[in-house]
């Protein structure tokens, strides 16, 4: 990506342009609405600006399509946390969408109540209704993360586990009271939760009010969570 130019190049796939054309990729739309889109962003706008953020509002929210993953840009944002193809459409979709109008897509995970966790390089957002994602297996054994992130590194680096344990996703530390009714029943609960303020409060929580939790946090000291020290090269989990 070049500032002084205003221009970028994709080298692993051998593409690139201006904004126009990254716009293009990136909303996977035709060249009008690229550029219906740009023309409502401040006259001063470049790669110097990052123009999507964390979105909130999840009732402005309208889930369009749902399909296998098989974007481009879903693709290559997975190979940057990574995460193999594969391993992500084990678990989730490619959720097309529209907020506030304009139409946009990502890696999704549904949870329990028919809601999105919707991932792409520039988003993070959710659709409604939120809730947690309780992945069922048959085994009495459960795994709880954070993040859709966290179980994709998880199954990344150990794909038998899904062979050995249940999966519970919080999709946010704010349901760690709901998750607690999800417990009961399971012989063993391994918590991989942020090393954050945050994840430790979550993990004292479920800890606290069951015996069964152990806190796995110790494999992934020294970063944030486990998709960061997944990237890092951390060895597999046993």
């Amino acid at each position: 990506m070049s500032k002084r130019l205003n221009r970028w190049y994709d080298h692993g796939a051998g593409i690139g342009g201006n904004v126009i054309d990254l716009v293009v990729r990136i909303k996977d739309c035709p060249v009008q609405e690229a550029l219906d889109f740009l023309k409502d962003l401040p006259p001063s706008f470049s790669f110097q600006q990052q123009f999507f953020k964390k979105t909130e509002n999840a009732e402005n929210i309208e889930i369009k399509k749902i399909q296998t993953l098989h974007h481009f840009g879903a693709i290559d944002y997975l190979a940057s946390r990574g995460i193999r193809l594969g391993t992500a459409r084990s678990f989730c979709k490619e959720v097309h969408y529209t907020f506030r109008e304009r139409h946009y897509f990502a890696i999704g995970l549904k949870n329990n109540s028919g809601g999105w966790e919707l991932r792409n390089k520039y988003m993070k957002n959710s659709s409604s209704p939120k809730d947690v994602t309780h992945i069922k297996n048959g085994h009495s054994k459960l795994i709880i993360t954070e993040g859709m992130f966290d179980l994709l590194s998880i199954m990344e680096s150990y794909k038998s586990l899904q062979d050995k344990y249940d999966i519970l996703v919080l999709n946010s530390t704010a349901f760690v009271k709901r998750a607690l009714g999800y417990l009961d029943g399971y012989a063993r609960i391994e918590l991989y939760l942020d090393n954050d303020d945050s994840g430790k409060r979550t993990a004292k929580t479920l800890m606290e009010n069951n015996k069964d939790c152990i806190d796995r946090s110790g494999l992934y000291n020294g970063f944030k969570d486990i998709n960061e020290w997944i990237v890092s090269g951390g060895p597999k989990i046993i």
